[in-house]
């Protein structure tokens, strides 16, 4: 348990010191999130809520895809 807090500790006071750092962590915070989040959303929609009305239906099409037999 002291070496997590040794741990914790020496980034924090690395973390308080830094000036240029903050600013480009929080520069890759806010490319991580339009990465993510608004990729996700604008070019992955939901196919299984638009194609499927309940979750039976949706647990069938999974299990038909994952056990589908190639020829």
């Amino acid at each position: 348990m002291k070496y997590i807090h040794t741990i914790y500790a020496f980034y924090t006071e690395g973390f308080k010191s830094m000036r240029l750092g903050k600013k480009l962590w929080l520069l890759i915070a806010i490319k991580l999130f339009i990465l993510f989040a608004v990729m996700k959303w604008l070019f992955f929609p939901n196919f299984l809520e638009t194609h499927f009305q309940n979750d039976t239906q949706r647990s069938h099409y999974i299990l038909e895809q994952l056990t589908k037999k190639e020829h």
